[in-house]
């Protein structure tokens, strides 16, 4: 078996807190309908939402959705359409802190959610590194995987944009 070319990014970490599966698919190519509803919901928020603020700024292997400098401290901003994916946002803001880090710059993150008019801010410590250390490795276990991990029914099922590759 051939280990895949993959780079982890803040989408492979958001969706390994959500559904290994999804993990696979994203990183093999196989993208979701675009046309779902909730697809279009979260790219009309992130387009809208905050519209004053800078947008999408470019790191290394990823994108942040705002990002802002005070008192010489980073602060990089993540805009959700709701908080019930907050674990997952969370875990996405940490890993972007993170490798923000890693190039020798300070960050701290704020959560933004616009629908329900939440913030939260999210700072990197050390539990919170190892933590993505491990989530890191095993996000290459799934990727390297011949096949996707078969699909496990959980309360995004219902929502997903990739349910009929599952359940269909």
């Amino acid at each position: 078996m051939q280990e895949a070319d993959v780079r982890i990014n803040g989408t492979l970490i958001w969706y390994y807190f959500i559904c290994k599966r999804e993990v696979w698919l994203i990183a093999h190519g196989i993208s979701a309908d675009q046309e779902d509803e909730n697809i279009e919901i979260g790219r009309f928020i992130h387009e809208n939402a905050y519209s004053r603020e800078k947008k999408e700024i470019d790191f290394d292997n990823f994108k942040v959705d705002v990002a802002d400098s005070i008192d010489g401290k980073i602060i990089v901003q993540e805009i959700k359409k709701s908080s019930k994916f907050k674990e997952s946002a969370r875990m996405q803001l940490l890993f972007y802190i993170y490798e923000i880090k890693k190039s020798g710059v300070d960050a701290k993150g704020i959560l933004l959610f616009p629908e329900e008019r939440k913030r939260e801010e999210v700072v990197l410590d050390e539990a919170s590194e190892k933590e993505l250390d491990a989530v890191i490795v095993d996000i290459f276990k799934i990727v390297n995987l011949e096949k996707p991990p078969l699909p496990e029914k959980c309360k995004y099922c219902k929502n997903c944009a990739y349910s009929e590759l599952c359940w269909a």
